[in-house]
């Protein structure tokens, strides 16, 4: 199956701090989970994509977090920039990545305002979480592509498995 991944996921330095959130090293993940996460990697071919990056900003970069989650979406880094414009370009690359590959899944960075899927920071820079999806993953959703996170490495498993 063809899956697009987070590329920091993939070990890639391309997180706004300039490390990367690597499944396969991060010692918060079980060994199985590893494990199965390397399975999935090896198994299927893999597009990997930092929506940020893809979208212009560099490696690394302020904190940026959604300040308002309906259109007009507006994204602001700590500096209080404006750079909605570096998000939406990244989640029409991530997007076009999948339509142009017939792609029907993607593995994304949970929290993140481009990837989350089921949290993200709330627009105060305080750490506080709410629920909404960061910009790469709802476009993508919104196009019919099933977004799961690391830590959904199962349920993403089991999707391959029904899917094949």
């Amino acid at each position: 199956m063809k899956i697009l991944v987070s590329s920091c996921l993939l070990g890639e330095d391309t997180r706004y701090d300039g490390a990367n959130s690597s499944v396969a090293l991060n010692p918060k993940f079980r060994f199985a989970q590893k494990e199965l996460f390397m399975d999935i990697m090896c198994e299927n071919e893999i597009f990997s994509i930092c929506p940020e990056v893809a979208g212009g900003l560099g490696v690394p970069r302020n904190k940026a977090e959604i300040q308002s989650h309906k259109k007009p979406f507006l994204v602001l880094d700590e500096k209080q920039n404006d750079i909605t414009i570096n998000f939406l370009l990244g989640a029409k690359k991530a997007l076009d990545i999948c339509l142009g590959n017939g792609i029907k899944v993607a593995l994304l960075k949970s929290k993140s305002p481009s990837c989350g899927n089921k949290q993200v920071y709330d627009g105060t820079f305080l750490g506080n979480l709410i629920d909404e999806k960061g910009l790469t993953a709802r476009l993508l959703e919104e196009n019919s592509i099933k977004v799961f996170n690391e830590y959904e490495i199962e349920e993403l498993n089991k999707f391959i498995k029904d899917n094949k």
